[in-house]
């Protein structure tokens, strides 16, 4: 029985988005941890991506069961019905929004809700299903977990908050044009109109390429702007343009494109991995520049 309400809440992206909660909560706390807001802060927000996940799943009943990757999904196969999983995602977002709420900041509650809003309501409803650029409107919720730790900490939108959303949104289009090209026929089963489907393969190439070059261009902005260190730059570098130097490598003559897309896919996961964790280690103590909410 827990098993279903476990998997039916996606737990691979609640852990890879605890991650980038992480990074984005310990460089904004430069050394001083509040641990009980940073307990509250990873609690409220991976319930509340737990949730959208919840939710997701219920929505995407009719095409996860056209898709090889999804078909055994708890909701697809009847093992959880609709109204269950629904019912189990609703009261995960009112725990998550509540500890958020309580514990946080205004500023990381108005992300949280941003991104579910984005997530459930706009991507998942209607972007998804009708337009090339879901995978774009998809990306901003998919950036905010970082934003949100960070302002947990500071209670502002500030440089460093702005630099973590336009990186984390950045990544996520390669991350999941990658995913679209080695998931090409399950995607074009269930009639979903990512760019590698809509637009071909050769064109998701050139802007998985694209992508990562600015991407790794917006990274150094952290140590540019004394967020972060000598040893973020080091490990930004040393993964990000050794992933562009992966992506470039599908140009390559009689290419296994399934298999290349594979490895960019893992290599992002491996990148975000990396820079999430020496931002959490190598911040720099500087005043922040305060751009917008607070």
């Amino acid at each position: 029985m827990f098993r279903r309400y476990w998997s039916v809440t996606k737990p691979g992206i609640i852990m890879g988005n605890f991650i980038s909660v992480a990074g984005g909560f310990l460089l904004a706390s430069k050394g001083d941890v509040d641990l009980w807001l940073m307990t509250a802060t990873l609690i409220g927000l991976s319930l509340v991506i737990a949730s959208g996940c919840a939710i997701n799943n219920v929505i995407d009943r009719d095409i996860d069961i056209k898709m090889a990757r999804t078909r055994t999904r708890v909701t697809v196969t009847g093992e959880m019905s609709g109204m269950t999983a629904l019912c189990h995602g609703i009261v995960l977002g009112i725990i998550g929004f509540g500890l958020l709420i309580v514990y946080t900041t205004q500023v990381a509650v108005l992300f949280a809700a941003f991104g579910y809003f984005i997530y459930v309501g706009v991507y998942s409803l209607y972007m998804k299903r009708n337009s090339v650029y879901g995978t774009f409107i998809g990306s901003l919720s998919g950036a905010v977990p970082p934003v949100v730790g960070y302002c947990a900490v500071t209670g502002q939108f500030d440089t460093g908050a702005l630099i973590l959303l336009v990186m984390f949104s950045l990544w996520q289009m390669p991350h999941s044009y990658a995913i679209a090209i080695f998931r090409f026929k399950d995607y074009q089963a269930a009639n979903i109109p990512v760019l590698p489907v809509a637009q071909g393969i050769d064109k998701a190439k050139r802007h998985i390429v694209l992508y990562i070059a600015i991407y790794t261009l917006v990274v150094m902005l952290l140590p540019i702007n004394g967020y972060t260190g000598a040893a973020f730059m080091a490990v930004a570098c040393t993964t990000s343009f050794w992933w562009l130097l992966m992506a470039l490598r599908g140009y390559r003559r009689n290419i296994d494109v399934s298999g290349w897309a594979r490895q960019v896919f893992a290599f992002s996961i491996v990148n975000i991995t990396a820079l999430s964790i020496a931002m959490a280690v190598d911040y720099q103590s500087m005043a922040p520049h305060i751009i917008g909410f607070n």
